[in-house]
């Protein structure tokens, strides 16, 4: 950029600021996961972009959201499957859950809707077939990979590259967060996700945590076998996830402890909750139009999630009985047939800007599916929810918030038009609901960093200093059995013993030599007497 001509000293630091920034700039491989993952990862990246990285994403040329107006290189590989096959899988997924919903890896497994994770992990495959762009990526010299860990995909490319990696993520399925980072997490409080338990948990509920954590150890990489087969075939050499996940250099961890439970953490976790949140901007004519026209009882929000498009229609006619009954307009967003028994106060929207109308002070209530990104919206607002868990990490959100009087748990199996109008009538009528929502609010609210620039930080240190080993634990040196020291335990014992051992020894000896001839010398005197 050239500076000359210039005489004002404004100016001419504005230039090296400027200069000073582009020179710093990196080079950054981005892999992400498509659906709702991508939604908060993008204003990351977007922010990356701005800042004058040259950042490179790698995407399937099928997918819902990815790659969409990017002002950066998107380089895109063919796939196995259609938009249609995606599209057909996941309604599949979908539909499922609301006749069986997944509380244990077990029935995670034996679910028969599992193709659409075969689709997403046969992504990989696809990537590295493509000789071109393997190539193009060999010698682009990245200075890191930014990955959503969810298909190993990203997890993979890093690996391959021998590139670092900052992973971004809710949590991680199974014990592999655990494992990668090397952090502990005592069964004793620390619940297993899927379960939906609290850290106070039960006798029979600690007996089942620790069942949970035997079966993500023994089934866990049978959900990523094909995952693992493809990792294989790249890296040329048998790989296992944590052969994947203990390189990772930072945990971006969309989460914070105003959600979750306190519980141990290692150095490279940043946890980041909250980073789709932002300040609530004007409403589009047609949702003001909306809000004025519900008078004082206001408005309740109600969206189950982006992937979510249609409702089983008994069980959508009992969710529009209930909304019927209160006095509040409810905007529905659904794209399903539209229920025949829908009420006057309810409108069904196509799609409606959620985090600006949970920040709008006449939302009285969130109905909604508890995902990380609608949890954290009414959190930042202050909006009591009324919580219908599907599946994946949204049970446990979902008990998260319950347990803290933020809102109404119901199970979408068995809830009836009732069970959903007392819900409703309860978060919005009862003002502890509003009051535990705004204190959590309050306390979310209050950090010294904004979680997205949190973030970006967390990237850029990465990039500039090729990783963090410094971070690394050395716990990743230790076999199993010297992570828990049994071998010292085992060592301390052995001296133990032969420390009692010799001294029993001893003092038997002494014993003997003290007593034994009396003794001896004793009875052969009576003997003599008789």
């Amino acid at each position: 950029m050239a500076c000359t001509g210039w005489t004002s000293p404004l100016p001419l630091c504005v230039c090296l600021l400027l200069t000073c920034g582009f020179a710093e700039a990196g080079k950054l491989l981005v892999v992400p996961m498509d659906g709702s993952h991508w939604f908060t990862m993008r204003s990351v990246v977007e922010k990356l972009i701005l800042r004058g990285h040259e950042v490179v994403v790698v995407m399937p040329e099928v997918s819902w959201r990815l790659g969409r107006s990017l002002n950066c290189t998107v380089k895109t590989y063919s796939t196995s499957y259609t938009l249609e096959d995606l599209d057909r899988e996941f309604k599949a997924f979908a539909h499922a859950q609301w006749k069986a919903q997944v509380q244990s890896i077990y029935s995670l497994l034996m679910g028969s809707y599992n193709d659409i994770f075969d689709l997403f992990f046969s992504n990989c495959r696809s990537l590295f077939k493509d000789k071109k762009l393997v190539e193009y990526l060999k010698e682009s010299s990245f200075d890191a990979v930014f990955l959503d860990p969810f298909d190993n995909c990203g997890l993979i490319v890093a690996k391959y590259f021998s590139l670092p990696s900052v992973v971004f993520a809710r949590g991680i399925l199974c014990h592999y967060l655990e494992e990668g980072a090397q952090c502990p997490a005592p069964l004793s409080y620390v619940p297993r996700i899927l379960l939906g338990f609290s850290d106070a948990m039960t006798f029979k509920e600690r007996v089942r945590n620790h069942i949970m954590h035997l079966e993500e150890h023994l089934l866990c990489h049978r959900f990523f076998k094909n995952a693992l087969e493809i990792a294989s075939e790249v890296l040329q050499t048998p790989v296992t996830e944590y052969d994947l996940y203990s390189h990772t250099s930072i945990w971006l961890l969309r989460s914070d402890f105003v959600l979750d439970y306190p519980r141990p953490v290692m150095p490279n976790m940043i946890f980041i909750g909250g980073i789709n949140c932002h300040q609530g901007k004007s409403l589009p004519m047609e949702f003001e139009a909306y809000i004025n026209a519900s008078g004082e009882h206001g408005i309740v929000v109600f969206s189950l999630g982006s992937m979510v498009s249609e409702i089983p229609e008994k069980k959508a006619m009992a969710i529009a009985d209930a909304l019927g009954k209160i006095p509040q307009t409810v905007l529905w967003r659904y794209t399903g047939t539209r229920p025949s028994n829908l009420a006057n106060n309810t409108i069904l929207v196509k799609w409606l800007p959620q985090n600006d109308l949970l920040g709008h002070p006449m939302t009285r209530a969130f109905i909604t599916h508890a995902g990380s990104h609608g949890v954290y919206e009414s959190i930042c607002n202050g909006v009591p929810m009324v919580m219908m868990p599907l599946f994946g990490d949204q049970m446990d959100n979902a008990k998260r918030m319950e347990t803290k009087g933020a809102g109404v748990t119901l199970n979408v199996l068995e809830m009836t038009s009732e069970d959903l109008e007392n819900a409703l009538k309860a978060v919005i009528n009862d003002k502890s609901y509003k009051e535990n929502i705004m204190r959590l609010s309050s306390l979310h609210k209050d950090r010294p960093v904004e979680p997205l620039d949190l973030a970006v930080f967390w990237v850029e240190f990465v990039m500039r200093h090729k990783g963090a080993p410094h971070l690394r634990p050395a716990a990743h040196d230790l076999t199993w059995y010297q992570y828990h020291s049994l071998d010292v335990i085992g060592f301390l014992l052995a001296v133990a013993l032969t420390v009692a051992f010799i001294t029993f020894k001893c003092c038997a000896y002494g014993y003997r030599k003290c007593f034994g001839k009396k003794g001896r010398v004793k009875k052969a005197h009576k003997s003599k007497t008789h």
